[in-house]
């Protein structure tokens, strides 16, 4: 996972060595999206946005673009943290990658 992705004044950058993914204000990280990882899943575990960055759609923008980044993995999405279920649940773009949320590694 190395992606990329500019939009506006905000980076979205996967960081798999920390198992995020960031968004990022010039050096500033505004918000992330945290994970673990299984052969054969991405376990969405936390969404964090910045109470000074809260209200301008990122966590919308982060999500989107995690689904997106762990979607090219092909590995199953297994989303426990309870932003991303919602998200997913209203955006049907990585249905056929869903696993449920009790499949998750303990």
């Amino acid at each position: 996972m190395e992606a990329t992705e500019q939009q506006g004044e905000f980076t979205l950058v996967a960081v798999p060595e920390k198992n995020r993914y960031e968004i990022r204000d010039g050096a500033a990280v505004a918000g992330f999206v945290e994970y673990t990882l299984t052969p054969d899943q991405i376990v969405f575990t936390h969404t964090v946005v910045k109470q000074d960055y809260r209200g301008q759609g990122l966590a919308e923008r982060l999500a989107r673009f995690a689904l997106d980044d762990a979607a090219s993995t092909g590995r199953r999405i297994v989303p426990v943290c309870s932003y991303i279920a919602a998200f997913v649940r209203k955006n049907h773009d990585w249905d056929e990658l869903l696993e449920p949320s009790g499949s998750a590694p303990a």
